[in-house]
């Protein structure tokens, strides 16, 4: 049986401060700079997802994308879209954890891992901030998250 790795790419805007409630305005300042700004700053997020299967030979496909594709709609798409993260995402509000790149990327695992149709295994979650930025988790011979 062939194995097959596909990656289906979703996009989302979202915005998110990095901000410690335990620290001061100045600790914060000093650690994250301008992304401690009080109000946010905003990025159009590429989210890259790629799972392993076989190859069905009858359908030439290891997952049928339009279940991928519902799958992404509610665990990426339906949550972080147009969304504040502090705000809108209880695992990044406030003394939580900080919506970095790699928090969002962990975050997305962890909604998608376990929906996993049997058969198709997540394999990495890659979350694009911007052309410069850009955070992986994944499967490469170690624990997922």
């Amino acid at each position: 049986m062939t194995t097959v790795r596909l990656t289906r790419v979703v996009t989302f805007s979202a915005a998110h401060r990095y901000y410690r409630p335990e620290w001061s305005v100045a600790r914060n300042r000093e650690v994250f700079g301008a992304c401690a700004n009080e109000h946010g700053h905003g990025h159009n997020y590429e989210c890259h997802v790629t799972i392993v299967g076989p190859l069905d030979h009858e359908t030439g496909m290891v997952m049928n994308l339009r279940d991928l594709d519902r799958l992404l709609r509610e665990e990426i798409s339906d949550h972080l879209d147009h969304r504040f993260l502090n705000h809108a995402v209880p695992e990044f509000g406030p003394g939580r954890q900080i919506p970095t790149s790699e928090e969002v990327a962990v975050y997305v695992w962890r909604r998608l891992e376990p929906r996993m149709p049997a058969g198709v295994t997540l394999v990495r979650v890659r979350i694009q901030e911007d052309q410069f930025l850009a955070a992986e988790v994944g499967r490469d011979g170690s624990d997922a998250p």
